[in-house]
């Protein structure tokens, strides 16, 4: 599914199985250290966390730099709830002529919907009458793409 600037790639959600990973419960902290727990007693399980509607969730990988300006990148991972009710500032996947977008709702006050990109390069579009149009799922949760260091500095 390809829009200006974006693509996605959609799949449905698997919550069949657990997935308990060890958690850390106390935080990790970015500014001064802390001292170090011994062991991790705490699990969670990521499905049950971040998919609490599995049977409307599905998944997207983001392609494309339409987004780039609100930290939605090329590569990463989108979650989506198709049993949300859309609301005036979420950040949708919408289908319009027949082309998906992903793109921040605005409602004004005279009820025209706009779809609104984060990068400048592109503009917001409009939603008409004329438009055959959608909202085919809210956006819960972005998971950003691991972008490890190709080089390591050592100073």
């Amino acid at each position: 599914m390809k829009t200006e600037g974006l693509e996605l790639s959609i799949s449905g959600s698997d919550v069949s199985s657990r997935l308990e990973l060890q958690y850390a419960d106390g935080g990790v902290r970015a500014g001064f250290p802390s001292p170090a727990q011994d062991y991790v007693d705490e699990w969670i399980d990521l499905n049950r966390y971040l998919v609490p509607h599995p049977s409307s969730t599905f998944y997207a990988r983001v392609s494309g730099d339409s987004m780039c300006e609100e930290g939605i990148d090329d590569g990463d991972l989108l979650i989506i709830d198709k049993s949300l009710q859309p609301e005036d500032g979420d950040l949708a996947v919408c289908c319009i002529d027949g082309e998906f977008t992903l793109k921040r709702l605005k409602l004004t006050r005279g009820n025209r919907l706009y779809l609104m990109p984060s990068n400048r390069k592109y503009k917001p579009i409009e939603v008409t009458e004329e438009n055959e149009f959608m909202v085919w799922g809210i956006v819960t949760t972005t998971i950003k793409r691991n972008r490890r260091p190709r080089g390591r500095h050592r100073g």
